[in-house]
């Protein structure tokens, strides 16, 4: 078969790919609003706060830094590469097959 008829699964890793990216900037958009004490009264704040302790609720309390900066980073972060990581060797895989 032409490589040219396998849109499926290119389009497969392309929507992987999307999604794994779209998980890392909620976390990463999560420890900045963090850092910059966000106003967690804000709609935005506590959206992106709910998404982001369901996504990292793994890897949140992972760590046991005595700053709470600390563990914020490590922990969101730590998933935010995980989801990144694993989100495009699956997209690479489905683009070659």
């Amino acid at each position: 078969m032409s490589p040219r008829y396998r849109t499926g699964s290119n389009s497969a890793g392309t929507v992987v790919a999307v999604i794994a990216d779209i998980t890392a900037v909620i976390l990463g958009l999560w420890i900045l609003m963090y850092l910059l004490d966000a106003n967690r009264a804000n709609d935005l704040v506590q959206f992106v706060h709910n998404a982001a302790n369901w996504l990292a609720g793994w890897s949140r309390d992972l760590f046991t830094f005595d700053e709470a900066w600390a563990r914020v980073v490590a922990g969101y972060g730590l998933a935010a590469v995980v989801y990144l990581f694993i989100g495009h060797a699956i997209a690479g895989r489905l683009r070659r097959h």
